[in-house]
């Protein structure tokens, strides 16, 4: 089985972050691999030897690693530098799948723990653990996501690869109770002043979910059950102006519009 199998199997189980991922390529066989798939990946290469890394603590979103022996020193480097949420994921071709694994990453903290066999058809295994978050409230962990993206940025100079949308989808339902010829449809927020309009968008998932709890507790949005991921490059199609990043304060005042967006020209969601 090739390396770039396995390499889809991990980018299926990176973490949702900011407009940036920060990843750590332990031994550096997945890391090109990685951002082929996902541009918006921040990588850096580790050393095979735990002892020599030299990241500070819970400075990273995710260590990933493919044909690399689970030590307890790697464990527990890589739960040193991960931050709260962040993920340890390795992909071993020729592990196998056993209990054993699972109470090794337990006895070193990990939890949200994931063994699996990495592929359908083919060998190997799939090992996961998350840094525990340090608050089990999820509002909380999504704001402090998301104040790693500053407010308001310039789209001509926003470094992210992706744009998220707040988006009504019609029918409101799950695609398995969908039938194959029921039309999909999807509008995004906006806002309207002064004759302009601008569509919201938002750097990353926690961003775009940050906006919009409060949005919906003020009563500014109403009935936005998905959040589209876009491609940046999809904004110079769109017929009106994006506002990226903006906060609440910012835009409750102004008049909310829904603007027709094709499903179809959306990314694949993340996990």
């Amino acid at each position: 089985m090739s390396l770039a199998r396995y390499t889809e199997v991990a980018a299926r189980h990176l973490p949702p972050s900011a407009a940036s991922l920060r990843l750590l390529d332990v031994g550096g066989q997945m890391g090109a691999g990685l951002m082929a798939r996902r541009a918006d990946l921040a990588v850096e290469v580790a050393s095979l030897r735990p002892e020599d890394w030299c990241w500070s603590q819970a400075s990273m979103d995710a260590v990933v690693g493919y044909d690399v022996p689970l030590s307890d020193a790697l464990l527990q480097a890589a739960i040193d530098v991960l931050r709260p949420g962040g993920r340890f994921i390795i992909v071993n071709p020729a592990g196998q799948v056993d209990e054993q694994t699972v109470r090794r990453l337990e006895d070193a903290g990990y939890v949200r723990i994931l063994v699996e066999p990495a592929l359908e058809d083919g060998p190997g295994v799939l090992i996961r653990g998350e840094q525990a978050h340090t608050t089990a409230d999820t509002l909380s962990r999504v704001q402090q996501t998301a104040q790693r993206d500053a407010d308001l940025l310039d789209l001509a100079i926003y470094r992210g690869r992706y744009l998220f949308l707040l988006i009504q989808q019609t029918p409101n339902k799950p695609i398995w109770q969908r039938a194959p010829d029921d039309p999909l449809e999807w509008r995004a927020a906006a806002v309207t002043a002064d004759g302009e309009t601008w569509l919201l968008a938002f750097s990353s998932l926690p961003k775009a979910v940050a906006f919009m709890q409060p949005a919906i507790l003020s009563g500014f949005l109403r009935d936005v059950n998905k959040v589209g991921k876009f491609d940046k490059a999809r904004s110079a199609e769109w017929p009106h102006a994006v506002l990226l990043n903006p906060p609440l304060e910012t835009v409750s005042d102004q008049t909310l519009a829904w603007l027709d967006i094709d499903p179809a020209t959306a990314e694949a969601p993340d996990e």
